[in-house]
């Protein structure tokens, strides 16, 4: 589903990556760990076109993301769900109303889609939750809501950055459980984390392929993980 081909990216002060090919196939499950600053979370926007490569190939569902134009990256986002690190919502309205914006970007009509949300909140544990607002919620609510909201347009893909960053083990292991589920449903998922005993806790529990960002490569993990 996305393919990166001798992908290279340059900051401007130096080389962040060079040379990195890299294959999502449909309903794969994957990690990307590597020290802070390594380059997770950039590796991630050159998946979902928020960067260009400096040299190289992305590709997404066969289209060369490069050549995409406005029309052709809005159809992109839409099949690529992304957990932000940073779970930024709209503080002035309520959960339920931040986690439906997508369909609203996407012209859908929210009256015919309210099963459908609230099914999404019931899923994540949020239906109490529907009618507060984004301030009043935990660390972990809000990572829950941000998942619900990368996910309520049901993407192919789902790109996860530090999503167990600022949440405590028992909330980390409910939202793995999630992505899980996810990927039972077929599925892409990809988890930039750098909590190695989170990935130890997935791939007990699923087949995940783990790749690290070591001196300016992408690398297969080895069994010592």
């Amino acid at each position: 589903m996305i393919e990166l081909e001798q992908v290279g990216y340059d900051y401007g002060g130096g080389a962040l990556f060079g040379d990195v090919s890299l294959s999502l196939p449909a309903g794969s499950f994957h990690f990307l760990t590597g020290p802070s600053g390594s380059g997770k979370t950039t590796l991630l926007k050159l998946c979902y076109g928020a960067l260009r490569p400096t040299s190289g190939r992305v590709s997404a569902f066969d289209d060369d993301i490069a050549a995409a134009n406005r029309d052709d990256m809005a159809k992109l986002r839409r099949r690529i769900g992304v957990v932000h690190q940073d779970c930024r919502f709209l503080d002035h309205i309520p959960v339920a109303d931040n986690v439906a914006l997508p369909l609203t970007v996407a012209g859908r009509d929210l009256v015919k889609e309210q099963d459908n949300l609230g099914d999404l909140l019931d899923w994540v544990g949020l239906t109490e939750r529907a009618d507060a607002l984004p301030t009043e919620l935990s660390g972990g609510e809000r990572q829950r809501a941000a998942l619900a909201r990368a996910v309520i347009l049901s993407p192919d893909v789902i790109l996860a950055d530090e999503p167990t960053g600022n949440i405590d083990w028992e909330m980390s292991q409910r939202l793995l459980r999630l992505l899980i589920d996810l990927n039972g449903m077929g599925k892409t998922v990809l988890i930039a984390s750098h909590d190695l005993s989170l990935i130890r806790a997935a791939k007990s529990e699923v087949q995940a392929r783990v790749l690290r960002i070591s001196d300016n490569q992408v690398q297969l993990a080895g069994a010592d993980l």
